[in-house]
């Protein structure tokens, strides 16, 4: 005949307690605000350099209609790549924006930027 087993007294499992972190909601409403001012100001650089994209397509083109997109493009990216040192020198702090917002803000001012130059090219302007 199998023996019985004896039931033994099992410890209490520990149970887990969700804790949330500390949130600071003034610091994150602050934070907000301040990518929000970087992004606004993005989107006025970007409005500047499709205008100017488009003057100089302009001039460039009536001398010597063979470059079309060339100096255009190169003046986005040109300013694309110095956007955080532009950013700086306009007193904004960019060591407090995130990647994924600077990400953006890149992405942003590229199509923005071709768009109002696209736009400016046609007749009608």
């Amino acid at each position: 005949m199998a023996k019985k087993r004896r039931r033994t007294e099992k410890e209490p499992e520990e149970t887990y307690e969700f804790v949330p972190p500390e949130f600071d909601e003034k610091e994150f409403l602050l934070k907000d605000i301040y990518g929000t001012k970087v992004l606004l100001t993005v989107v006025a650089l970007a409005l500047i350099m499709g205008i100017l994209a488009a003057c100089m397509h302009k001039v460039i083109t009536a001398s010597d209609p063979i470059i079309h997109a060339a100096p255009g493009l190169l003046l986005i990216f040109l300013v694309i790549v110095g956007m955080k040192q532009l950013l700086s020198m306009l007193k904004f702090q960019v060591e407090h924006l995130e990647q994924k917002s600077f990400i953006g803000n890149y992405i942003l001012f590229f199509f923005l930027s071709v768009g109002v130059w696209i736009v400016l090219l046609n007749p009608p302007f």
